[in-house]
């Protein structure tokens, strides 16, 4: 079993970007190779802008690399709870945002000629209890209704057309959704954005940030130091000092993936005939997908605890034992990948983009930053020439949270308290 991220194991391998000369004047700096941060850069260049990407390890290290291949269109807190919290029309309006993101995906594998196996195949919105259910009957009804999305409902005598498994009371099939190979995207990406004079620095951590006035900045790197027109922070979960404004208002949750062996065509044609992305509705939810090479990737929020070796080992082995309880014909089934990594949840679990103190930051996605995260490069390089409009996130307030001063020393008990939940919800 490899403890690496199945995406970044099997996309072809990029060029060594950890030589490279760092110093003089740019005119825009970003900190993060990941999927906002080359989104960004790509958008910009195109725009005709200088840009450098200061990455702390390689291209895609990150969560960019390290999630479930999922760009789904939905809020991280539910439509419902989006129009108890915002009003039916703000609520609308950020949930069409994401909707807007998979189309933003799939225009630059499309524009950029990217191969990542980018398919539409929708998603499975899986009731785990039958309270569930009738939550998932209301959203269909507004889904359906209100918006005139293309969603269907799946009782529970219907669910094997959708899924090889007796552990769900009925399912919401929403059709938008797609899936693609995470690192295929992100080192596509890269290149991409490279061909248009994107610099990619990596194994260059930014170690210490200076206003100069307005939005200009001098970065400090172990390899030399760069004067920067714009900065834009798109770190995610790993976002950390010298950015501690950002970092405060960040809780870096683990997420852990398990991937098995090839099961065939045949055998996955049973689990998920339809190749849906597929999560069940706990708050503590698994999330699982068919791969391009015919493998079952099954995640989840299996510890609330950060990513390492030993972390991700326990993790796994809570995974398994849940995806066999899921699907018993896999009990037999190899697992050939497991690995961890940092989701960015704010406290409100919405994103957050903007400025301050003169840095451009995009951060929050939750869970959702495969499509969220790439939308939201293309929409901060309008921003930062700008569009002020371009930001859809400009009226949230990004709240620090509480006690949080660093290392995220409260994830045990954010554990409890949805463990909690799940229980009596």
């Amino acid at each position: 079993m490899k403890f690496t991220p199945y995406w970044l194991d099997t996309a072809p391998q990029g060029p060594d970007r950890s030589r490279t000369e760092i110093g003089g004047s740019v005119e825009v700096a970003i900190i993060g190779a990941g999927l906002t941060g080359l989104s960004a850069a790509l958008h910009l260049a195109r725009k005709g802008a200088s840009v450098h990407v200061f990455e702390k390890d390689t291209v895609g290290f990150g969560a960019s690399g390290r999630n479930g291949g999922m760009a789904t269109t939905g809020l991280s807190i539910g439509f419902r709870d989006a129009i108890s919290r915002y009003g039916f029309d703000t609520a609308k309006r950020y949930l069409m945002t994401y909707h807007d993101a998979v189309d933003t995906l799939e225009k630059l594998v499309t524009d950029e000629n990217i191969d990542c196996d980018f398919a539409r195949t929708g998603k499975l919105n899986l009731a785990s209890k039958p309270a569930h259910f009738e939550g998932l009957r209301k959203t269909h009804e507004i889904m359906s209704g209100r918006l005139g999305l293309e969603t269907r409902l799946i009782p529970r005598s219907e669910i094997h057309s959708e899924i090889g498994s007796d552990s769900y009371h009925g399912a919401l099939v929403e059709a938008r959704s797609a899936g693609l190979h995470a690192g295929k995207f992100t080192r596509g990406l890269a290149e991409a954005a490279a061909r248009l004079g994107v610099t990619i620095h990596e194994k260059a951590p930014v170690e210490k940030v200076e206003r100069l006035g307005g939005t200009k900045h001098e970065l400090v790197t172990a390899r030399g130091t760069v004067r920067a027109g714009q900065v834009l922070v798109a770190t995610s979960g790993y976002t950390s000092r010298p950015f501690r404004w950002h970092q405060v208002r960040i809780a870096p949750v683990g997420s852990f993936i398990i991937v098995t062996e090839p099961l065939g065509k045949d055998v996955c044609d049973q689990l998920l005939p339809n190749r849906r992305m597929a999560s069940n509705s706990m708050n503590l939810l698994n999330y699982f997908r068919i791969t391009p090479d015919h493998r079952l990737l099954f995640g989840g929020r299996a510890r609330f605890a950060m990513s390492n070796p030993q972390s991700d080992e326990k993790s796994g082995r809570i995974l398994h034992k849940t995806m066999t309880e899921v699907f018993p014909q896999l009990t037999h089934a190899r697992v050939d990948y497991c690995w961890g990594g940092l989701v960015d949840m704010s406290m409100d679990r919405m994103v957050h983009a903007g400025e301050q103190d003169g840095l451009f930051y995009s951060l929050g996605y939750s869970g959702h930053g495969v499509q969220m995260a790439t939308h939201m490069g293309k929409q901060m390089a309008e921003y930062m020439s700008g569009s002020p409009d371009a930001n859809p996130w400009n009226d949230l307030p990004f709240k620090r949270i509480p006690g949080h001063f660093g290392p995220p020393w409260f994830l045990p008990f954010a554990g409890a308290f949805y463990k909690f939940k799940d229980i009596v919800k």
